[in-house]
């Protein structure tokens, strides 16, 4: 960078391959430069340069000096097509021979719930390996990011854990910006911790960026707390992934009996081994159960029942993939008002003693999605 060059309220322009662009990316940001990075002469227009002062080029430093003025010519072309008159430099970077890894929670499904952080690593990205439930975020990367899809469904896993973790990692010791983009929180029932691990014993550098949890979120949104005060001071959050056993069952009725909130992830399929269980272990027929699915899309709809009467209820309700499940009082601990995010009055809500009500604001979920939450299980 030509330390002559005052940048405090200018933006520059970083043109050439990510590799290249993303090392300089720091070093003009700390001189207070705005950045835009192209890597792809076809992407430069007049449009794409409003607000340009400055651009530089990147190239290799090992490239040989004709090679250099060639690939310039080509971004100076660009830059003549779109009619931006700036001044530019070229600037030689050494290419990184060691990338990074980010794990990014998506947050509950809302676009609008991913954080700063997040966002920012996704618009700074090489490539990012998206998991099905992650949000859909195309208007924020980069032109030219490579996303590749890597969620699975239950039974049918294209790309396993294990070479998830293979990608990733060798994208970065290639010298690519990863992010790992998923669903809710990479650390609940993510596998952002198996990931971590992979990336440390690969000797990759490695971040973590929380995402809100499905958790909570997903029945917030639907008016539920989990933790209402003189109803339920402390909730747990239990992947049904698989049928507890009986001591996870006997430890969860107790739990649920002294007023602690049960939320269930994963654990449509499970549900009459759970509510069942449940009951073996002294939980009462009465005790209020929300299952609540799609959360923050356009199809979330909100079933309200009873551990006695949960398996008909939601087999009746055609209930499905993905759904938090909510077992406690506190599901109706606002039923004096409207239920934020489900679009159910209160009037229509069942008292314990009440058959079931369910209401939708879409038509029911696909079947067989491995995460009724939205934490991102691949």
């Amino acid at each position: 960078m030509h330390a002559h060059v005052d940048l405090g309220s200018v933006t520059v322009a970083l043109l050439g391959p990510r590799r290249l662009t993303t090392t300089l990316r720091d070093t003009y940001q700390r001189a207070a430069a705005g950045v835009v990075e192209f890597d792809r002469p076809e992407d430069v227009s007049s449009r794409s340069l409003s607000g340009v002062g400055y651009a530089v080029i990147a190239v290799p430093e090992t490239t040989d000096s004709a090679d250099a003025l060639d690939g310039a010519d080509v971004w100076r072309g660009a830059l003549a097509t779109a009619g931006a008159a700036l001044p530019v430099s070229v600037e030689r970077v050494a290419k990184r021979t060691r990338g990074s890894i980010t794990l990014v929670g998506g947050g509950p499904g809302d676009p609008g719930l991913i954080t700063a952080a997040g966002l920012h690593a996704l618009a700074h990205a090489d490539v990012i390996y998206a998991d099905r439930l992650a949000p859909a975020v195309t208007d924020e990367l980069a032109p030219g990011v490579r996303v590749v899809p890597v969620g699975k469904r239950p039974g049918h896993h294209p790309v396993p854990q294990s070479e998830i973790q293979t990608q990733m990692i060798e994208a970065a010791l290639a010298g690519e910006t990863v992010v790992r983009f998923k669903g809710g929180d990479p650390f609940v029932f993510g596998r952002g911790g198996e990931e971590l691990l992979a990336c440390r014993e690969a000797g990759v550098d490695v971040h973590v960026i929380p995402g809100i949890t499905s958790a909570v979120a997903v029945p917030e949104n639907a008016g539920i707390p989990v933790t209402f005060r003189e109803l339920s001071r402390s909730f747990t959050v239990v992947s049904g992934h698989d049928p507890l056993d009986e001591n996870e069952l006997e430890h969860l009725a107790g739990l649920s009996r002294s007023g602690a909130t049960i939320v269930l992830l994963m654990g449509m399929a499970t549900l009459p081994q759970t509510v069942s269980g449940l009951a073996r272990h002294g939980l009462a027929g009465e005790t209020p159960l929300a299952v609540l699915e799609k959360g923050f899309s356009p199809e979330e709809r909100s079933t309200y029942t009873t551990l006695a009467t949960a398996v008909v209820d939601a087999a009746a309700a055609g209930c499905a993939s993905p759904a938090v499940t909510v077992i406690g009082p506190v599901v109706h601990a606002l039923a004096d008002g409207a239920r934020p995010g489900s679009g159910v009055p209160a009037s229509e809500m069942p008292t314990s003693d009440a058959p079931v009500s369910a209401a939708s604001n879409g038509d029911t979920p696909d079947a067989g999605t491995p995460d009724p939450g939205r934490e991102a299980r691949s």
